[in-house]
């Protein structure tokens, strides 16, 4: 139960920060905001202040912002629909940047809490090390299998995703840039998937303001390029459907987390937020990111597309979320009670 009450709680945040997003943004261009609802299903708690009815609902998944003549035509010049295409468009992203933004705060916690940061430079080998064959203690590690490395979470990102044990390595030694192929030992486990030993270790840095920020940046950068590359092993078949989470699958990994420690279940609040945001931003019908997409051809060809079409467009794309929301879901229970 308290793993439960603690999941609602960070999805609560998610929801609240996201739908602030697009509240915040619109209130600042001046754009008229019916409602600001946090949860669906009747309303436990409403009042209505200026123009906007504020209200907490039963069920606690989910909250909206309901924006003056963003889905019907409406005669208020503080309309939606009569703003500029630019003020549309930063409203609509504002959601999914809330998110992004709070993860990249997540994260700057996370390394706040740590007594040192790591470099990119290599400083020691492990006993019987198999990379140490051609890598050398200070080399900066500049590139791995094509991808530029910034932090220490860089190399971690790059060589846990080598299929191989056989890595390309850009590196600078004594000034000089190598292009170098790195032996490193690969365990195949029984269901086929490949695990990568990384047997050296890199130096620490002092920590200091600029150090957090640079780190932050980047470290909810490769979140983000995470769950794009996963996105697109999804489509290419490398990955399946049957394996993605929803709700339910999450609360388990938030219990999992809690065990572990305080940091553990902050780097994966961190994920989610993360994932949430890229996730709310990709061109698709019904998110937000669809909407802009519209946006974008609304610039384009300068004229928006007829709002009886569009609204066809992402209730078709609702219809097919709610039906994968359910197969995940449907999923996660059954590997919760039967794997």
């Amino acid at each position: 139960m308290g793993t439960i009450l603690l999941a609602i709680i960070i999805f609560g945040v998610f929801v609240t920060v996201h739908e602030l997003g697009h509240f915040l943004s619109a209130k600042a261009f001046g754009i008229r905001v019916n409602d600001f609802s946090l949860g669906f299903g009747p309303a436990l708690f409403q009042f209505t202040k200026g123009d906007t009815t504020y209200a907490i609902r039963l069920f606690p998944l989910g909250g909206y912002v309901t924006l003056d003549g963003e889905e019907e035509e409406s005669d208020d010049e503080r309309s939606f629909g009569k703003q500029k295409i630019w003020k549309r468009f930063v409203v609509m992203a504002a959601g999914g940047i809330m998110n992004l933004l709070l993860g990249f705060i997540v994260v700057l916690v996370v390394l706040a809490m740590q007594p040192t940061l790591g470099t990119t430079t290599v400083s020691n080998f492990q006993q019987q090390s198999v990379s140490s064959s051609v890598l050398q203690v200070g080399d900066r590690i500049v590139k791995i299998n094509g991808s530029r490395v910034h932090i220490d979470n860089d190399i971690v990102f790059g060589l846990v995703r080598d299929e191989d044990g056989q890595v390309e390595m850009q590196v600078e030694r004594g000034g000089e840039l190598l292009n170098l192929t790195v032996p490193f030992q690969m365990t195949e486990a029984e269901d086929g998937t490949h695990s990568i030993y990384i047997d050296f270790t890199v130096y620490p840095a002092e920590k200091t303001f600029g150090s957090l920020l640079y780190n932050g940046f980047y470290y909810t950068g490769a979140i983000a390029r995470l769950v794009w590359v996963s996105l697109l092993e999804l489509l290419s078949g490398k990955f399946s459907v049957n394996q993605l989470s929803g709700p339910v699958g999450v609360t388990a990994v938030i219990g999992q987390a809690t065990s572990m420690g305080l940091r553990p279940l902050l780097l994966l609040i961190a994920f989610i937020t993360v994932n949430l945001g890229v996730f709310n931003l990709l061109p698709l019908p019904a998110l937000d990111g669809g909407k802009l997409l519209f946006l974008l051809i609304e610039a384009v060809f300068r004229r928006p597309v007829p709002p009886k079409y569009e609204n066809y467009v992402h209730t078709a794309g609702m219809i097919l979320l709610l039906g994968l929301m359910l197969f995940v879901t449907f999923n996660d229970i059954v590997r919760l009670f039967f794997s």
